[in-house]
């Protein structure tokens, strides 16, 4: 019986197509077998060789050992999300036609604190210059700012020119705000401004429109000045048309031609 040798160690460096001489010259010599049968073992063999040599194992590294040398899986970095779409942004700040803006007429109650002796708060009506006089008879510009920049304002006058130290604080005394709607409206008169309202509210809360009025020229005047002309009838179809009421604004219904639809 003849036996078959082992491979020498050093085979497995060989070429693929050394080592397929190799095993089809000993299968040869070892095995009583047709030449064309040995020939068809030794390229299956061969053939699973190469399939092996080519797709090598592929294994993720293990936290905490050494790479083996196989190819790392590549891990995605981390990013951040992007905002949904349709979240809501942040609102910007009341701006110069904000319900934050102070105005001639409007009742204020400035506050002082941080300081070396105690001042009591101060109530001052803005005049119809714009202006309020405060503590050291300092003269401020209060009309068309929004309170945090006054309050700015009468820090930087303060501080540290006269005190080293001052917060400022600056309010509107409660029920001191109004508007005003007149016309063709049931109720006509002053309203006590509480909270933001828009034209349409503020002619319900007058009562609503008598049975002469234009609803399609209703003019708002700003407590500056500026007037707008609005269709209410439009509004109610197109809340975008409806706009803000501010402290000091006033609204006027005009009556309508009798004779029009």
């Amino acid at each position: 019986m003849t036996t078959v040798s082992k491979f020498p160690v050093a085979r497995v460096q060989e070429s693929p197509f050394t080592f397929l001489a190799s095993v089809f010259s000993i299968l040869s010599s070892a095995i009583a077998l047709p030449p064309c049968a040995i020939t068809v073992a030794a390229l299956s063999l061969a053939g699973l060789c190469l399939a092996g040599c080519q797709s090598g194992p592929q294994f993720a590294d293990v936290p905490g050992l050494p790479n083996s040398g196989a190819s790392a899986a590549t891990i995605p970095s981390a990013t951040t999300a992007a905002p949904a779409a349709g979240l809501p942004q942040a609102t910007p700040p009341t701006g110069s036609d904000g319900i934050d803006i102070l105005h001639p007429g409007d009742m204020l109650i400035i506050a002082f604190s941080d300081l070396p002796v105690l001042v009591p708060p101060i109530e001052q009506r803005i005049k119809d210059d714009g202006k309020i006089t405060l503590i050291e008879n300092q003269t401020f510009t209060a009309a068309n700012k929004s309170r945090g920049q006054l309050e700015t304002e009468i820090r930087a006058r303060y501080v540290p020119k006269i005190y080293v130290k001052m917060t400022v604080s600056v309010m509107h005394q409660k029920d001191t705000q109004f508007y005003y709607v007149g016309g063709e409206v049931k109720n006509p008169g002053r309203s006590v401004y509480i909270s933001r309202i828009k034209v349409l509210g503020a002619i319900k809360s007058a009562g609503d429109f008598t049975d002469f009025a234009n609803k399609k020229k209703v003019q708002l005047t700003r407590a500056d000045g500026r007037t707008y002309k609005i269709n209410c009838k439009d509004a109610l179809k197109d809340p975008s048309l409806d706009l803000e009421v501010l402290p000091g604004d006033n609204i006027n219904v005009p009556r309508r031609n009798p004779f029009s639809l």
